[in-house]
């Protein structure tokens, strides 16, 4: 009885294997990490075998607590914009380029002057900025033109498991989109883009829909995995919008806002409409679009001040945050500590704290940061609503920062809107179920899916009057930081270029 698919997650740090049910009850999990290199300041890479014993080694757990023969059908969803070249033996040719990577901003600058950089938005659904494995391959033909030579082709991290699962070249079009040189209207490969990568057409893998068949599990892959031979493996998605899928995000109007390491609000949109204000990449359904604002110093910023001021506890340190007032006794921080993405697309652009007194406390650090991300969140928000004249009306949330009442509480307040809390943890790893489950004929499409499988927010968190009154004004000076801050980042960039080892 074939009653459980399967819902990879491939991450930037570890694997997921989760075994779900029908009514998406995870029955099984299972888990493996692997660690990130840092050879140069700005570089970061990644063992693409390492993806795969994770892979290999999650499923061989899981299948010995869940029998194969119940198993329907598997589906993955990774990290983005990460890429590796394989060669004719499938083989990585050298260690894959993360996402996370930096190394490329010189060729960001390169291409926007060659194609425009309103072109390659329009093309690809992404501003220009370092994130999109484009700008990797660009630099990988500069500086090792022979990798890109002996590569059979280029995988995002879903299409490389793909092939190590199925022995198929295909990816889905919503895994290999945050690649950057997909023609997101067209839905398929950009000459151009491809062109100004180094690549050759035949390089490329076969772009099918997402949760489309992508091949079927190999008889290697079922002495590795443990999964029977022949199981049915669908197109992955990228995490992103797994996640947005596995919270429900199936139709206009509803958002998602994913409080990790890094802050990721998602919009499902139906119709194809660029803006500096997010970036489009294909939705799961492989008709819409999901658009996508990003902090990316989100918790991770907030550890950052733990780390710095020495508190061990989060818990301790935000039990002092609560006792600041709300605009922090005049100290306001800019969130740039990774440069910013939407809506500025800027690479070289720094954190900030500005007001900074002798009486400011750890205290006022942290509660300072959480501020900080929720100001930008709530501009990003904005102007994703004007920018297409829809406002999103349902926004659920998910990750490490809906624990903190705190955050909770800045957050709806300084957005002005009540947010729902997700009680679903691993929502990535069941939207790829959910893609899973559609490919073995449970459900039609994502609504049926989600509607059987997503578990409705129980929780739902209200702006508090009194910080939406201490917040307006506050805000309203926020909004200027980065104008006015920025003669001095690109001066700081500017001198300290010499010494990024890049």
């Amino acid at each position: 009885m074939r009653d459980i698919v399967v819902g990879v997650d491939a991450s930037t740090t570890a694997v997921k294997a989760i075994a779900f049910d029908s009514s998406g009850k995870p029955i099984y999990e299972a888990k493996a990490s692997y660690p990130l290199a840092t050879p140069k300041p700005g570089h970061v890479e990644q063992d693409a075998e390492d993806w795969w014993r994770a892979l290999s080694n999650t499923l061989k757990q899981l299948t010995q607590e869940v029998s194969p023969a119940r198993i329907a059908a598997i589906a993955l969803t990774h990290q983005r914009e990460t890429f590796v070249l394989v060669d004719k033996h499938g083989q990585p040719i050298r260690p894959a380029i993360l996402w996370l990577d930096e190394r490329s901003r010189a060729e960001v600058a390169e291409l926007s002057a060659k194609l425009g950089r309103e072109n390659i938005r329009d093309w690809s659904g992404k501003p220009p900025d370092p994130t999109p494995g484009l700008y990797g391959l660009m630099w990988l033909n500069k500086h090792e033109r022979g990798s890109l030579d002996q590569a059979d082709f280029v995988a995002d991290t879903g299409t490389f498991l793909h092939f190590r699962l199925t022995g198929e070249r295909t990816a889905s079009l919503a895994s290999a989109d945050p690649l950057g040189i997909v023609d997101l209207q067209a839905r398929n490969w950009r000459p151009e883009l491809v062109d100004a990568a180094g690549l050759g057409s035949k390089q490329l893998p076969k772009l099918v829909a997402p949760g489309a068949e992508v091949g079927r599990v190999s008889a290697e892959a079922s002495e590795a995995c443990g999964l029977e031979k022949g199981t049915p493996v669908y197109g992955a998605v990228g995490d992103g919008q797994a996640n947005g899928l596995g919270l429900g995000v199936t139709e206009e109007g509803k958002a998602c806002l994913s409080l990790g390491s890094g802050v990721v609000f998602g919009m499902y949109v139906s119709r194809y409409a660029m803006s500096d204000a997010y970036r489009m990449l294909t939705a799961p359904d492989g008709k819409g679009f999901m658009l996508e604002t990003v902090i990316r110093s989100g918790m991770q910023l907030l550890e950052w001040v733990m780390r710095t001021t020495r508190y061990d506890a989060v818990n301790e340190l935000e039990k002092l945050a609560r006792e600041i007032p709300p605009g922090c006794d005049g100290l306001l921080t800019l969130p740039y500590f990774s440069g910013v993405m939407s809506p500025y697309w800027d690479e070289t652009a720094r954190g900030a704290m500005v007001g900074l007194s002798l009486d400011h406390t750890p205290g006022h650090l942290y509660r300072s940061a959480i501020e900080a991300i929720c100001f930008e969140q709530a501009i990003a928000t904005t102007s994703v609503e004007e920018s297409l004249n829809v406002r999103a009306s349902n926004i659920v949330a998910s990750g490490g920062g809906t624990n903190s009442q705190l955050i909770m509480q800045c957050l709806t307040s300084i957005m002005g809107r009540p947010i729902a809390i997700s009680p679903v943890k691993e929502a990535a790893a069941l939207g790829a179920a959910m893609l899973a489950a559609i490919g073995a004929g449970w459900f039609t499409d994502t609504k049926q899916a989600a509607a059987s499988m997503c578990t409705e927010p129980t929780e739902l968190i209200e702006p508090d009057s009194n910080l939406v009154e201490n917040y307006g004004p506050l805000k309203t000076v926020y909004e200027d930081l980065y104008s006015e801050l920025k003669p001095t980042s690109d001066a700081l960039a500017i001198l300290s270029s010499g010494h990024d080892g890049s």
